[in-house]
């Protein structure tokens, strides 16, 4: 039994020593991997329990000492800055932006194709956790992307609406009126993600057909409309 236990030992005694190098070597991580290392707890962090957690707390959930977090991201607001550009800009397609001008199509065709693209982009758990979490204690992120998504995508929308049903330019009054047609339809897509990811229920998994749908019925009853707005 002494000779089982003395050729135990060694093992026993390397096994004890190898755990504290292999710690050290986990810790040992490349400045930019390190920050993306942070970055992704991050996000899962204010997808799960939203902005209100200090930098304290937020060190200790992300799993890093506080003056390591400093160091990657001198503020709170530097961190949710990035958050926004890392789960909102990067998802960006420019390509999206192409589509809707590509004359080559029916507006139809380019409404169709981008908002299937759009729809798999933002429709995930960290997209709509985060974005929601925002939207309630203010952090900013809303106004910017929603600025980008009125300028970029809804103003190009009636622009080419209007063209294809020979729609004079709105006034003020109308413009307004015209954006929140447009709201309706993104509205109803964006509230697929609120239902699966806010709400825990289940959603159709056939997504590009349930935003074909949503998006014939807008189409549809687009002349309509358009003629009301400008009779209103």
């Amino acid at each position: 039994m002494t000779d089982k236990k003395a050729a135990a030992s060694p093992t026993t005694t390397q096994g004890n020593m190898r755990k504290p190098a292999e710690k050290l070597a986990a810790r040992r991580l490349a400045p930019q991997e390190r920050e993306r290392q942070i970055l992704s707890k991050a996000i899962k962090h204010f997808a799960a329990h939203g902005f209100s957690a200090s930098t304290r707390d937020l060190a200790r959930e992300i799993g890093v000492t506080q003056p390591l977090l400093y160091r990657y991201f001198p503020s709170k607001k530097m961190l949710v800055d990035r958050v926004f550009e890392e789960v909102y800009l990067s998802r960006w397609d420019p390509e999206w932006e192409r589509i809707l001008v590509d004359r080559s199509r029916s507006l139809e065709q380019r409404l169709r194709r981008f908002y299937q693209l759009y729809g798999r982009a933002i429709l995930t758990s960290n997209w709509i956790r985060i974005f929601m979490f925002a939207g309630m204690t203010r952090e900013g992120i809303n106004d910017r992307y929603l600025a980008r998504l009125r300028e970029r995508i809804f103003n190009v929308v009636l622009g080419e609406m209007r063209r294809e049903f020979n729609v004079s330019a709105p006034t003020p009054q109308q413009y307004e009126h015209e954006i929140e047609f447009v709201w309706g339809l993104h509205a109803a897509i964006f509230y697929i993600g609120v239902r699966k990811w806010i709400y825990g229920l289940t959603v159709p998994k056939d997504l590009d057909l349930v935003i074909d749908i949503k998006l014939d019925a807008f189409l549809a009853c687009a002349p309509l409309v358009f003629q009301r707005i400008r009779t209103a």
